[in-house]
């Protein structure tokens, strides 16, 4: 099978390197891809958002089957566009990607199909959100509703701190995405990321992980994409799987049919575990990052028959194994990240990784002859072991082998599960 892979990130870099160990692959490219990747595959000089320009690139090479890895590509229809011209897709339709693209639109299937959920509000305007939010008080979360690559959310511990987050929104420091604001109830808990791929009517339950959004060691600063992750998560019980997946999994597919929207794809269910159980903090339609990370090197299983499984409506005939070992990846970021940085800085050496860890690439680019960081979020110093604390060492291991002066990280990922014992 020729596969080509959509996308230029950290979990890029993870889906190419999982799908090159498949027996049933006979060519994988990938679409910008990074310097990582290209030790995985070959690299083709595309834009996403020229769906013709990647029909006609899969029809000239014969590719079979497209892995779209990030959002934006779903949420602008590239999934519709190749599989109206006859293309295998892994990703979910323009209408179904809206559970990502549109906050407010999952709130409203979640509140149709009683999935549970904080509550919530929507609005277009400043004022009335303002009034809601300080009728309601803080604790509270302003989401700006579209796209707005993880840093959209703003979890106000203060009334101040939501009515700048809602200025902050229709102010247009998230660009469309902010033209519509949903305020939520706070959900007091431990966050979880629940993996699940569906082909329309049948679910696959793969993984489960814990992402660290906040910038700083402890949990401080503000929200970014995701500094590091680590996976099982132990906080989801086998009775928290089974719980997510009869109470939010299968009635979000169930519903997503019924709307006429079937999805087929990742499900990436950010989860609160609260008193009362599993409660959806929002939906991402494509893998984590960096969670995917963590997921790809506890796989056993082969990806691509699974993943072809959840595009071509077979999910009932495939299964995945894991392995017992935890996976913990810590992410590097350029200096002054989830705010301004600067780009082209050299990164000078990354270490070898070798059976229990590897570099995934997110943000980095060949500048003659010499690797720099372009990205916010640029290496996935990742690590396996059998337990979190073994992982964690492992991982900052490799971080400690990196030269690169602009580079930072946490040093606290896996904590919670650390301090749970």
């Amino acid at each position: 099978m020729k596969v080509l892979v959509i996308g230029s990130g950290g979990r890029e870099h993870a889906l190419a390197w999982k799908l090159a160990q498949s027996p049933l692959l006979t060519k994988l490219y990938a679409a910008p891809g990074n310097p990582g990747i290209a030790e995985e595959a070959e690299l083709v000089a595309l834009d996403a958002e020229d769906h013709s320009a990647v029909i006609a690139f899969c029809r000239d090479t014969g590719v079979d089957f497209v892995v779209v890895g990030p959002e934006a590509p779903l949420v602008a229809g590239l999934a519709d566009d190749l599989r109206d011209a006859g293309f295998a897709v892994f990703g979910p339709s323009r209408a179904a990607a809206q559970l990502e693209g549109s906050k407010g639109f999952t709130k409203d299937i979640c509140a149709r199909y009683n999935i549970p959920t904080g509550a919530y509000q929507r609005f277009t305007a400043a004022e009335p959100a303002k009034a809601y939010v300080r009728e309601q008080g803080a604790p509270i979360v302003v989401k700006a509703d579209g796209l707005a690559a993880g840093k959209g959310v703003t979890v106000a511990m203060t009334l101040d701190e939501a009515l700048a987050a809602i200025d902050d929104c229709f102010a247009g420091a998230f660009g469309s995405a902010g033209a519509e604001v949903v305020v939520e109830a706070y959900l007091d808990g431990e966050e979880a990321s629940f993996f699940c791929l569906s082909d329309g009517k049948t679910a696959l339950a793969l993984a489960t992980a814990q992402d660290h959004k906040r910038v700083g060691d402890g949990d401080t600063g503000p929200n970014t994409g995701g500094m590091g992750a680590y996976s099982p998560a132990p906080v989801m019980t086998d009775e928290m799987v089974a719980r997510t997946m009869t109470e939010i999994i299968e009635p979000t597919i169930r519903g997503m049919a019924e709307s006429g929207f079937p999805f087929t794809g990742v499900f990436f269910a950010g989860l609160m575990i609260t008193e009362k159980g599993p409660e959806l903090i929002e939906y991402n339609v494509r893998f984590g990052d960096p969670e995917c990370q963590v997921l790809m090197m506890r796989l056993k299983s082969d990806l691509l028959p699974i993943l072809y499984a959840a595009a071509t409506g077979t999910l009932d005939e495939v299964s995945a194994e894991w392995r017992d070992d935890v996976a913990l990846t810590v992410v590097m970021a350029s200096k002054g990240y989830p705010a301004a940085y600067d780009k082209g800085t050299p990164i000078r050496h990354l270490p070898a990784g070798g059976e229990t860890g590897r570099v995934f690439h997110a943000g980095t680019a060949m500048r003659d002859g010499q690797l720099v960081a372009t990205g916010g979020r640029v290496l996935n110093l990742t690590a396996t072991g059998r337990t979190v604390a073994e992982a964690q060492a492992r991982a900052y291991a490799l971080v400690d082998q990196v030269e690169w002066e602009n580079g930072f990280c946490r040093r606290d990922i896996g904590w919670q599960a650390i301090e749970r014992g």
